[in-house]
């Protein structure tokens, strides 16, 4: 089902080179997101601190924590050998408010040094209300914040404390304090023109039943795009002892279509990423980019920059206007396919390597992405593939039992005959991810017609 758009052309423009606010943009765009924010306000049941911390899905995971005088070196270094970076941002690995000298710090120094690149600020939006003047001077045009409730009895079973000023609240208070802060923030920044993104994290038995009116309220405020991730638990969290799990695949894409109908941009792209990421949404180049590899005064060609930024800009558009044409003659039986890839919008991935799948409907004319589903790697790469790979595998048969084609580069024969006992069609195929669904439905179809003649 196709999602109505809420934007108006002036907020579809400002969007069109951010990879996490347009599914066109995150198959040419790159992002880089810069750790310099170690510290953190709020306490997550989910999230652990001392392995990492998850405030915003996944971002918590750094290699190392840079000051703002490293990050604007290494900004300068990536902007000089990666041509389509169009956005920075800082998203953790703890809250950049908690720490917004160095968030502000930094910023400064990229929009100085790197000011063809869009900033963009990830937040839980505790102390957000404070900042809007600076966010404002800096030109951050794009802020997201981690909403998870309004309803301070639903949020109390996320959040156990929060601390302000010196003072720590808990229960139901620190819930009640944190969400009228996040409200207030997205409300102010709304008024002021700039793009909020919404990201809630969907919790099985405490919030799944309440994000609808999450969507709601943050569309009500003027948040710009809701994005639903499902629950990450780190090891050593309070909703691990609690013995919580992640929801399944079909009930986030059911969440996400009602949303959807409810008239909110929905995102379906998100890989959920580290706080150091760098590159292509789900292709993370940050170990190509050592800070000690970085020149001090790297040589950034503006004029390359800006000339491969507008045959980007024109592959996109023209992507827009086929996708409008093809679902002009859509209407078809939908098959559904999904893809194993590194990134880059190619097939480029074994199936034992993969750990994600890009999930996709199709009518044999338009591609439709219903989003990303994670799992546990069948093979990590060893000559023994060490773990459970029987139970590895039946997760993954599990959640694409749904699936008609699993498109990949390549697929042992064991998962093979166990996607086939299911009804999950495996296919090789190596370019393009939409050309790779449109043959590879033709060619399935081919062949129920010769199974159907033969019988």
């Amino acid at each position: 089902m196709m999602q109505p758009s809420c934007l108006s052309s002036e907020a579809e423009e400002e969007i069109s080179r951010h990879p996490c606010y347009s599914e066109e943009a995150h198959r040419f765009y790159a992002r880089m997101h810069i750790p310099v924010a170690p510290a953190c306000n709020i306490q997550c049941n989910y999230c652990n601190r001392k392995f990492d911390c998850v405030n915003e899905s996944r971002p918590g995971v750094v290699s190392e924590v840079l000051t703002p005088e490293q990050a604007e070196r290494k900004v300068r270094g990536v902007a000089a050998g990666l041509m389509q970076l169009s956005v920075v941002g800082v998203a953790g690995p703890g809250d950049p408010l908690a720490n917004p000298e160095q968030t502000f710090d930094t910023f400064a120094r990229v929009r100085k040094h790197v000011p063809d690149v869009s900033l963009c600020l990830s937040t839980n939006g505790l102390t957000l209300y404070r900042h809007v003047d600076e966010i404002m001077e800096l030109g951050i045009r794009h802020v997201t914040i981690t909403i998870n409730a309004i309803d301070p009895e639903v949020g109390q079973a996320i959040y156990p404390w929060v601390f302000d000023e010196g003072v720590r609240y808990e229960g139901r208070e620190a819930a009640e304090l944190l969400i009228r802060r996040q409200l207030l923030g997205l409300e102010m920044l709304a008024k002021l023109g700039i793009l909020v993104k919404v990201n809630s994290i969907m919790i099985p038995g405490v919030n799944d039943h309440h994000l609808t009116a999450v969507s709601a309220r943050v569309k009500e405020l003027g948040a710009t795009l809701h994005n639903v991730t499902p629950l990450i638990i780190a090891p050593g969290s309070q909703y691990e002892a609690d013995g919580r799990k992640a929801p399944r695949p079909k009930e986030l894409l059911n969440l996400q279509e009602q949303l959807g109908r409810g008239g909110m941009k929905v995102m379906r792209h998100c890989r959920q990423c580290r706080a150091d990421a760098i590159g292509l949404l789900g292709q993370d180049r940050n170990p190509d980019f050592p800070l000690e590899a970085m020149e001090a005064e790297p040589v950034i060609n503006e004029a390359a920059r800006a000339m491969l930024q507008r045959e980007l800009d024109t592959k996109i558009r023209e992507r827009i206007l086929a996708k409008q044409a093809r679902r002009i003659q859509a209407g078809g039986p939908k098959t559904r396919v999904a893809v194993a890839t590194r990134g880059g919008d190619k097939v480029n991935q074994h199936f034992g390597h993969a750990t994600e799948f890009l999930v996709y409907d199709t009518d044999g004319t338009d591609v439709q992405l219903l989003g990303v589903r994670k799992i546990q790697a069948y093979c990590h790469g060893k000559a023994d593939c060490n773990g459970d790979k029987a139970a590895t595998l039946q997760e993954i048969i599990t959640i694409l039992s749904d699936c008609r084609i699993l498109l990949c580069s390549g697929i042992g024969e064991a998962p093979r005959a166990s996607l086939n006992a299911i009804g999950v069609l495996p296919l090789v195929r190596k370019g393009g991810i939409q050309e790779a669904i449109l043959e590879s439905v033709k060619y399935s179809s081919y062949f129920e017609k010769l199974n159907i003649s033969k019988g």
